[in-house]
C-alpha cells in the first residue's frame, strides 16, 4: 500500500503540482516526499514530516505529480509492523520505503487518527500536523 488521501477537513481539492525528483529516485504513487538540499524531491526520512505525496509515478524526465501535505488532510496507509499498543493520538514514524508507517512512537511524525487493526499490514489513518 501507499499513502492515499482519505479525507480533508475543508471542501477543496488539493492542486496537483509537477515537481522534479532526484534522478536516482524511483518515485511511485503514494510515496512521502521532501525537498532535498538540491531543490529536488526525494524520499521522506522516518522522522521528517512529508512536504508532498506523490499522486502518480515519476516519468522519464524525473517529473512527479504531487500534492502538498496539509494538517487538515487524513491519509490512509498500512502498518509495516505489529503495533499492539498503538492507539489514536500516538505519533509514529515513517517506514524507510516512504509508503507506510511503523509502530515506533519515538520521534513520530504521523498522528494516528484511526486503526483498522494492529497487525502488520493492517490499515491506519494518519494526519501530519
Amino acid at each position: 500500500m501507499a499513502f492515499l488521501l482519505q479525507s480533508m477537513d475543508v471542501g477543496q481539492t488539493p492542486p496537483i503540482e509537477y515537481r522534479q525528483a532526484t534522478a536516482d529516485e524511483d518515485v511511485v504513487l503514494g510515496e512521502a516526499l521532501v525537498t532535498a538540499s538540491t531543490g529536488l524531491l526525494t524520499k521522506c526520512g522516518a522522522t521528517a514530516k512529508p512536504e508532498f505525496m506523490a499522486v502518480g509515478p515519476q516519468d522519464e524526465q524525473d517529473i512527479v505529480p504531487v500534492v502538498r501535505v496539509q494538517d487538515y488532510q487524513v491519509w490512509r496507509t498500512q502498518l509495516s509492523a505489529a503495533g499492539t499498543s498503538l492507539k489514536p493520538g500516538n505519533k509514529v514514524t515513517l517506514e524507510t520505503d516512504g509508503l507506510r508507517v511503523t509502530a515506533t512512537t519515538t520521534s513520530g511524525v504521523a498522528a494516528i487518527v484511526e486503526l483498522e487493526g494492529t497487525a502488520a499490514g493492517d490499515g491506519v489513518r494518519v494526519r501530519f500536523a
